[in-house]
């Protein structure tokens, strides 16, 4: 089993009681579930996907070769996204909301949001910036400096919790990574789900299924959601693999063996 993908057993009772106490201090929670690739035609089937009503995104990681930031819980990303221009975030992976500064809880730019996944949970803080789709091709290109896709306030943040003597200029570009975004209401759900298909370089895909709703509506919606799904036949009981650390390994282990 990769490090990217996980078992799938229940929280146990300790993880069920900090799931709880988390969501009280969490701005949103964003339930996940990924179909393992044998499953994913038969899932898209199920659930009536149309891929020519999909936004297509484009993203970039960006992290040293050894990733030094994904190993102290830091991501840096920019995206292209077609029809919207482009975003930034730094994004720090695991926090305890409690424990976070109260100036950067009031940043209208910062969200904590819980991901809740089948067997586990993790809970982050997220700033996001909004620098020009052009710029983010650029700084890909090695033309524009990384730090410029960063807000002031992010480039803060980023120097803050990034290891001692690692700069955003200083990261390599991992990327990009090719998505289609949909999103979609089932008419017997009454809620809209989100299906995202990130595409590797490989030829591996990732299909992730999701919904964001309110913490305190969190299970409601959780069990909501599963009774849908299984009853359009989607299998649930997959390994579970995570989109970012899947596409870090990726290039990081790419651009390892390009400069061996």
């Amino acid at each position: 089993m990769s490090s990217g993908t996980t078992a799938t057993p229940a929280l146990s009772n300790e993880e069920f009681v900090r799931l709880v106490a988390t969501l009280k201090e969490a701005d949103s929670v964003e339930l996940k579930l990924t179909v393992p690739e044998p499953h994913q035609r038969s899932a898209t089937t199920a659930l009536e996907l149309d891929p020519l009503e999909a936004q297509i995104r484009q993203v970039f990681f960006f992290d040293t070769p050894e990733l030094a930031l994904d190993a102290c819980g830091v991501v840096a990303r920019a995206r292209r996204i077609q029809g919207k221009g482009a975003d930034s975030i730094i994004k720090l992976r695991p926090v305890t909301p409690g424990e976070l500064p109260a100036e950067l809880r009031r940043s209208a730019a910062f969200r904590v949001e819980v991901d809740a996944l089948p067997g586990g949970f993790v809970c982050s803080g997220t700033l996001k910036g909004t620098p020009a789709s052009d710029d983010v091709l650029r700084a890909a290109a090695g033309t524009l400096p990384l730090r410029k896709l960063f807000a002031k306030e992010q480039r803060q943040l980023f120097a803050a919790h990034a290891p001692d003597g690692i700069g955003l200029d200083d990261l390599s570009v991992l990327g990009p990574i090719f998505v289609l975004k949909l999103r979609f209401v089932p008419p017997q759900l009454g809620h809209r789900l989100v299906a995202e298909l990130w595409i590797y370089p490989d030829g591996s895909r990732i299909l992730e299924l999701s919904t964001r709703c309110m913490t305190t509506e969190a299970f409601q919606v959780a069990a909501e959601t599963r009774a849908y799904l299984v009853e359009r036949g989607v299998d649930l009981s997959g390994e579970q693999e995570t989109k970012t650390r899947k596409a870090l390994e990726y290039f990081a282990r790419a651009r390892t063996e390009a400069g061996s």
